[in-house]
C-alpha cells in the first residue's frame, strides 16, 4: 500500500515538467556589410547563371519590364516643387512688407493703373486690397509707379501739344483786326442797349407775345417742294432780302453763283463734295462775315482760313483742331468765330486778338454744326452724337444738351432777329423747332425722303428751308 502511494506521488510530481514550452530558435542578426560575402559568391560565379536566368524569367513572366533608357529623375522633381514652394512663401513675405493704402478710391486707381478689374463680382473693400497686395507681390511695386510716370509724361506731352504758340502775321491781319475791332465795338453797344430796352417791357407782354410766335411756329407746314437736281442736295442759303434761295448739290456740273456782296467771287462745286475757291485741300464749309468783306471757309487740312475780299488775298490761316474743320460761324458783333470739327471739338476764336476764348467740349462724335444766336452769349453746336447742345459765352460752359434726334444731327440755326427758337436738322429725315429758353420742342418738321442735309432760316424768320438726300428742297411756313 505504501509503495502504491509514493509510486502515485511521483506521477504527479512530474507532470509539470511535460509542460515547458519549446525553445524558439532566434534568427541569426548580421551586423556590418555583407560585402566580402557578395564577392565570395560571385567569385563562385553563382550570380551569373542563376540571374540570367532568372531575369530572362521575369521579363517573360512580365514581372520585370525594360525600358528605352529614359529615366525619371525623382531628385529634380522634388527640387522643382521645393523651389515652387520656397518662390511661393518668398511672395507672402514679400507682400506682407507691401503698404498699401486703406482708401478704397487708390486702391481702384492703383489697380486700374495696372490693368487689373477694380472690382470683382462679391468682392468688398479689405478683398480689394488683399488682392492689390498679392498682385504687387508678383509684379512689384516698380510697376505701380513705372505707371505713374509714364501717365505723368503722357499729361506733359498733352499739355505741350495744347500750348498756344504765335508768329508775326502779316500787316493785312493787323489792319483787318482793327477794322473788325472798330466795327464789332459799336454793334456790342447796340445790341447791349437794345437788351436792355427788351427788359423793360412789361413781363405779360413779353409772355403774350412768345405764345403768339409758339402758336404760329405749331401751324407751319410745307407749302412748296421742288426737285433741285439729280444728285442730292446739301447746302442751301437764303439771300440777305429773303427773296432768292441758293443751294448746292452732289452734281457734276459746276456753277457760278453771283452775289450782291461777294464781288464776282468763284467758286466751283464738284461731285466729290468739295468746294475750291484757293485752297488745295477740299472746302468743307464757307460762311460770310457780318459785313461780307471777310468770308470764312472751313477745310479738311485741320485749319480754318479767313480772307479778305477787298485785297484779295488770305490774311489768316488758323490751326487748332486735331482733325478737319467742318463747319465755321460769325457772331452777330462780327468780333468771334466758331468753329466745329470732327474732333469732336468746337473753338470760339477773337478775330480781333486772335485768341480761342472758349473751348467746346462735351460732344461724343463729330461736330457738324454750329451757329450763335443774335442775343449774343449762346452758342448751339449740333454733334454726331444726335444731340444739340447749348453753350453759355457768359459762363464758359454748356448750359443745355437737347437730345434732339434719332441719327446725327447735320445742321443748326438760331431765328435770326430775336433768336426765340432753334431749328435743327438731322440724318433721321426730319427738321425740329425749339423753344429759346427752355429749349422744348415745338415742332417736327417731316416730309422728306431722305437726310435732310441742310437748313436756313430768311432774315425775317417767315420761311424755313430744308434740302435733302432725297434731291429736293422744302420751304416751310406759317399758315
Amino acid at each position: 500500500m505504501a509503495s502504491s502511494r509514493t509510486s502515485s506521488t511521483a506521477t504527479k510530481t512530474k507532470t509539470p515538467d511535460d509542460l515547458v514550452a519549446p525553445v524558439v530558435k532566434k534568427p541569426h542578426i548580421y551586423y556590418g556589410s555583407l560585402e566580402e560575402k557578395e564577392r565570395e559568391r560571385l567569385a563562385k560565379g553563382e550570380s551569373g547563371i542563376l540571374g540570367k536566368e532568372g531575369l530572362k524569367a521575369g521579363i517573360e513572366a512580365g514581372n520585370i519590364n525594360i525600358t528605352s533608357g529614359e529615366v525619371f529623375e525623382i531628385e529634380e522633381h522634388i527640387s522643382e516643387r521645393q523651389a515652387e514652394v520656397l518662390a511661393e512663401f518668398e511672395r507672402r513675405k514679400r507682400a506682407r512688407q507691401i503698404n498699401v493704402s486703406t482708401d478704397d478710391s487708390e486702391v481702384k486707381a492703383c489697380l486700374r493703373a495696372l490693368g487689373e478689374p477694380i472690382t470683382l463680382f462679391g468682392e468688398g473693400p479689405a478683398e480689394r486690397r488683399e488682392r492689390l497686395r498679392n498682385i504687387l507681390s508678383v509684379v512689384g511695386t516698380d510697376a505701380l509707379k513705372k505707371t505713374k510716370k509714364d501717365d505723368e509724361k503722357s499729361k506733359k506731352s498733352k499739355e505741350e501739344y495744347q500750348q498756344t504758340w504765335y508768329h508775326e502775321g502779316p500787316n493785312s491781319l493787323k489792319v483787318a483786326r482793327l477794322w473788325i475791332a472798330n466795327y464789332s465795338l459799336p454793334r456790342a453797344m447796340k445790341r447791349l442797349e437794345e437788351a436792355r430796352l427788351h427788359k423793360e417791357i412789361p413781363e405779360t407782354t413779353r409772355t403774350s407775345q412768345m405764345q403768339e410766335l409758339h402758336k404760329s411756329l405749331r401751324s407751319l407746314n410745307n407749302f412748296c417742294s421742288q426737285i433741285g437736281d439729280d444728285r442730292p442736295i446739301s447746302y442751301c442759303h437764303f439771300s440777305p432780302n429773303s427773296k432768292m434761295l441758293a443751294t448746292a448739290c452732289w452734281s457734276i456740273v459746276s456753277s457760278k453763283l453771283t452775289l450782291p456782296w461777294t464781288k464776282d467771287v468763284t467758286a466751283s462745286c464738284a461731285a466729290d463734295g468739295s468746294v475750291k475757291p484757293l485752297d488745295d485741300e477740299p472746302v468743307a464749309d464757307i460762311e460770310g462775315h457780318t459785313v461780307r468783306r471777310f468770308p470764312g471757309t472751313t477745310c479738311y487740312d485741320r485749319s480754318w482760313r479767313l480772307w479778305d475780299l477787298e485785297a484779295q488775298e488770305e490774311i489768316l490761316h488758323q490751326e487748332g483742331h486735331s482733325m478737319g474743320v467742318y463747319d465755321i460761324a460769325f457772331h452777330q458783333d462780327g468780333s468771334l468765330a466758331g468753329t466745329g470739327g470732327l474732333d469732336a471739338f468746337g473753338r470760339v476764336w477773337d478775330l480781333r486778338t486772335g485768341r480761342c476764348i472758349m473751348f467746346l467740349e462735351g460732344h461724343l462724335k463729330e461736330i457738324y454744326g454750329i451757329n450763335f444766336s443774335p442775343n449774343g452769349y449762346h452758342i448751339a453746336t449740333g454733334s454726331g452724337d444726335n444731340t444739340c447742345k447749348v453753350w453759355d459765352l457768359r459762363q464758359r460752359r454748356c448750359v443745355y444738351t437737347i437730345p434732339a434726334h434719332q441719327n446725327l444731327v447735320t445742321g443748326v440755326k438760331f431765328e435770326p432777329i430775336h433768336g426765340n427758337f432753334l431749328l435743327t436738322g438731322a440724318y433721321d429725315n426730319t427738321a425740329k423747332i425749339w423753344t429759346h429758353p427752355g429749349w422744348s420742342p415745338l415742332k417736327t418738321l417731316a416730309g422728306h425722303e431722305g437726310k435732310v442735309m441742310g437748313l436756313d432760316i430768311s432774315s425775317d424768320g417767315q420761311l424755313i428751308a430744308t434740302c435733302s438726300y432725297d434731291r429736293t428742297f422744302k420751304l416751310w411756313m406759317a399758315e
